[in-house]
């Protein structure tokens, strides 16, 4: 195949469900390693907020990035933190090290459904756009990544938001039905996908610059190696280059739904209405006039340590788990074709 990637689904000898559990596989993994960076990093951004100095946090953590202000004298690391690794020793230090994992049962109920719906549908994308675009299939990743990231996020958006009232409000279900539903009375339905703009602007163009940049990485790899299928550790290496390119130039708009959300959450805990009248562009403004241009790029070290090795992590695991289940197709296939040719 001249070093190309191999084919995908048609070609690919798995199927969609296949695909869906070896992402689900993945995700499990990736959350439970990458929480620890996140709840770092998303810590380092919020402190940079001058409006909320001195708060503190309840599930803080960050792969489904929210945060919510604890008001009710729950024990969390005091003091400005001056780094990574500062922040890592006093939360540690003040809070245990179970609050590196804080919130992570509501992320895996949010991570692993959007990171299927979002691998599977790469995949399907990916594998049609290449027959169709002809001499420019380089390009489909850019497209196919784009498109199954808008639809990921679009899916789980009214989902998060559910989470992020049940976490900042502890109410019950039936409270949460009742909010819920005088909320779409007042607002409509468009209220169930409030916060979806700032998750788009940053997920979307980090999602084409990935898998562009991961396809072309592979391929590469593939060629100067002379491996006919991309090792494990091809995949591992793409993965974590490419997520770091990618994370590097969508940093300032990871900024601005931090501070977004930390605001909602402190709207949230005031039971104040949950209007943000900032729009990105502005908190951006914000951002640069309190705190310098260097402000968008606030948790740059812990975001990077974070997304390179969760990439990494995600994309060499679900190519192991599609190869599983492509050689298990083959061998079954192989077993079948006796009884079919008597």
């Amino acid at each position: 195949m001249n070093g190309q990637s191999p084919a995908r689904p048609a070609g690919d000898g798995i199927t969609p469900l296949q695909q869906m559990v070896a992402s689900c596989s993945g995700a499990l993994l990736t959350s439970l390693f990458v929480t620890p960076l996140d709840v770092i990093k998303i810590r380092l951004q919020a402190q940079k907020n001058s409006l909320f100095k001195g708060k503190y946090y309840l599930y803080s953590n960050g792969l489904m990035d929210h945060i919510c202000v604890c008001e009710n004298g729950w024990t969390r690391a005091r003091g400005h933190f001056t780094g990574t690794f500062d922040a890592f020793y006093k939360i540690v230090r003040c809070e245990g090290i179970r609050a590196l994992w804080s919130g992570l049962p509501p992320t895996l109920v949010m991570a692993v459904p959007a990171t299927v719906i979002y691998f599977t549908c790469y995949d399907q994308l990916y594998a049609a756009l290449r027959m169709r675009m002809g001499d420019r299939a380089q390009e489909a990743p850019i497209l196919a990544g784009a498109i199954a990231r808008v639809g990921s996020v679009s899916v789980i958006s009214p989902l998060e938001l559910i989470r992020t009232k049940l976490q900042s409000q502890k109410q019950s279900y039936r409270e949460l039905t009742a909010c819920i539903r005088s909320a779409v009375e007042a607002e409509g339905w468009r209220s169930l996908w409030r916060g979806l703009g700032p998750t788009l602007l940053r997920d979307v163009p980090f999602s084409a610059m990935y898998w562009y940049n991961y396809e072309r990485g592979k391929r590469w790899l593939c060629e100067r190696y002379k491996t006919g299928e991309p090792t494990f550790s091809i995949t591992f290496t793409s993965g974590a280059v490419s997520g770091s390119v990618a994370a590097i130039v969508t940093l300032p708009f990871d900024v601005v739904k931090t501070r977004r959300q930390v605001e909602l959450g402190e709207l949230q805990a005031k039971n104040l209405p949950c209007e943000l009248s900032s729009t990105t562009f502005g908190v951006m403004k914000r951002i640069v006039a309190h705190n310098g241009f260097k402000g968008l790029f606030a948790g740059f070290f812990p975001r990077l340590i974070k997304v390179a090795p969760a990439c990494a992590i995600m994309i060499s695991s679900y190519e192991f788990g599609k190869a599983f289940f492509r050689k298990h197709n083959q061998e079954r296939t192989l077993r079948s074709l006796p009884s079919t040719n008597t």
